[in-house]
């Protein structure tokens, strides 16, 4: 008889439950056991490494149509997934602005994912959580209770989130109901040359175009240049444009440098503009004792958008919006359909937390940001941001007292740009042969697992980028970085005289 039919001919009901708990559970305390380790021991292992061409040809396999063993399943995650990561937990990975992850965090998403809730909204506990998670956040920067915030997937969104309110706000009508083609004077945003692509992103899926969004040029600290801006307002509105918002950086992604958020509320008060803060970078430097100046003026904001897997280095994905006034947030997101009206109580009596950002569908993010700052608690999250920037100064100091590396651009706070320039008997490299040379340290470095980095152009000039955002590098990790970068100079040059 067909596994599929019962006894009486009729199609058996089916599962994704395991038949043998048992099994799973033996199963499961060794996934657990092997994680446990995987982190203990991310120093021993490369930092990042090149997958050969069988682990490649693995992920083009077709469809599976029948099961396999999870014993199999799982035997084939640990050869030809473990091995090979982007590598942003390792304590020498500093290519992009990551997070490194930890542990309870960790925890607290295989958990959220055994609860399984869904954050549309709803009277349960993991609803309330977020809300917890976005009250905390709001307490970090200085923000009213009264404000409104919302778990995203990361910066992009978040600041999306925040423009989007800045646009409905601004513009004149109610763009809900009659769109962006009937404000009668175009909108106009502004933010420094430095702000990050998301932002070009957002004019375009907000319907008002590149040009909608005026670069300014910076300051020789590569902060926006206060009186150009002014002039860029002055000028739009001559024109007859709307300036709508200006858009402040707690942090660049190129060299974290800090625009004047003091001054900038200020002049977005003067001017009835909207005042955004892109804090994915550098929002949580208001927790860092020695170092929360820096961003002093953020709680001043109508809108900041920030990461908590950054700075609190909760497993990917988790953003925040934050918005001061909390009706115009939610008037620019909430729609109520009739099946998701709420009851005087029950289920659906919650609140409908969809109703303020694109998804409905939510993933419970909030428990392993819970999770790592109950266990931590915010103190201990300042005083790791404090040292990753005291770690970028002793890096830069670093690269000041080594002859054949030059800073490119004095370090803000965790981000550290500079080149290898070599002279003296290889003469005075410049152009396209230094920057091939300094790309050729980067490659050699991620592909002998020592360091990763990135690169980037800052004033024209080509660099290498340490971001330090990671609660695991050493000092001595820095003393390894640069003796390998002059080894590898050495290497090259070397084979480059030969051939």
């Amino acid at each position: 008889m067909d596994a599929a039919h019962d006894t009486f001919g009729m199609v058996a009901e089916e599962t994704l439950d395991p038949s043998d708990w048992a099994d799973v559970r033996t199963l499961s305390h060794r996934i657990v056991d092997d994680a446990v380790a995987y982190l203990r021991d991310v120093r021993d292992r490369p930092v990042w490494q090149a997958m050969p061409g069988d682990v490649k040809a693995f992920f083009t396999a077709p469809l599976p149509r029948s099961p396999s063993p999870l014993t199999d399943v799982y035997g084939e995650v640990l050869e030809k997934v473990m091995p090979y990561p982007m590598g942003n937990i390792h304590p020498r990975f500093w290519s992009w602005y990551m997070g490194s992850s930890n542990l309870a965090g960790a925890l607290g998403d295989f958990l959220a994912a055994v609860q399984g809730s869904n954050l549309g909204g709803g009277d349960h506990a993991a609803a309330l959580m977020d809300g917890q998670v976005v009250s905390w956040c709001k307490q970090m920067l200085g923000f009213p209770a009264s404000a409104s915030g919302t778990l995203v997937s990361g910066g992009s969104m978040a600041n999306i989130i925040g423009l989007t309110v800045a646009r409905n706000t601004k513009a004149g009508i109610n763009v809900r109901e009659h769109g962006v083609a009937a404000i009668e004077k175009p909108l106009r945003f502004y933010g420094s040359d430095q702000i990050h692509s998301c932002h070009r992103k957002a004019m375009e899926a907000l319907g008002l175009g590149n040009q909608a969004l005026r670069r300014i040029p910076t300051d020789a600290r590569l902060r926006i240049d206060i009186g150009a801006l002014r002039a860029a307002i002055a000028e739009d509105r001559k024109a007859g444009f709307r300036p709508a918002c200006v858009i402040g950086n707690a942090g660049t992604v190129n060299t974290g440098a800090i625009d004047s958020l003091q001054v900038l509320a200020k002049l977005a008060h003067e001017e009835d503009l909207w005042f955004h803060v892109d804090g994915c970078i550098g929002a949580l430097i208001a927790v860092a004792p020695r170092n929360a100046h820096q961003v002093a003026g953020i709680k001043w904001a109508d809108s900041v958008a920030l990461d908590p897997h950054k700075w609190l280095h909760a497993p990917f994905e988790v953003g925040c919006a934050l918005v001061r006034d909390a009706s115009a947030h939610r008037n620019t997101f909430a729609v109520t359909p009739e099946y998701l009206e709420s009851t005087p109580r029950g289920l659906a009596s919650g609140q409908w937390l969809h109703d303020y950002g694109l998804q409905t569908t939510r993933g419970f993010r909030a428990l392993k940001v819970w999770m790592a700052l109950k266990e931590h608690g915010i103190e201990k999250f300042g005083r790791l941001i404090d040292q990753n920037i005291a770690q970028a100064g002793y890096l830069a100091d670093l690269i000041a007292a080594e002859p054949l590396l030059e800073l490119v651009v004095p370090p803000t706070i965790n981000i550290v740009c500079f080149r290898c320039r070599p002279g003296g008997m290889t003469g005075d490299m410049t152009g396209d042969a230094l920057k091939a040379l300094n790309t050729e340290i980067m490659l050699r470095l991620q592909e002998q697992g020592i360091a990763a980095l990135s690169d980037t152009t800052v004033r024209g000039q080509h660099c290498l980028r340490v971001a330090i955002n990671n609660h695991r590098t050493r000092r001595e990790d820095l003393d390894l970085l640069v003796r390998e970068v002059v080894r590898l100079a050495a290497e090259i040059g070397k084979a480059g005289a030969s051939s």
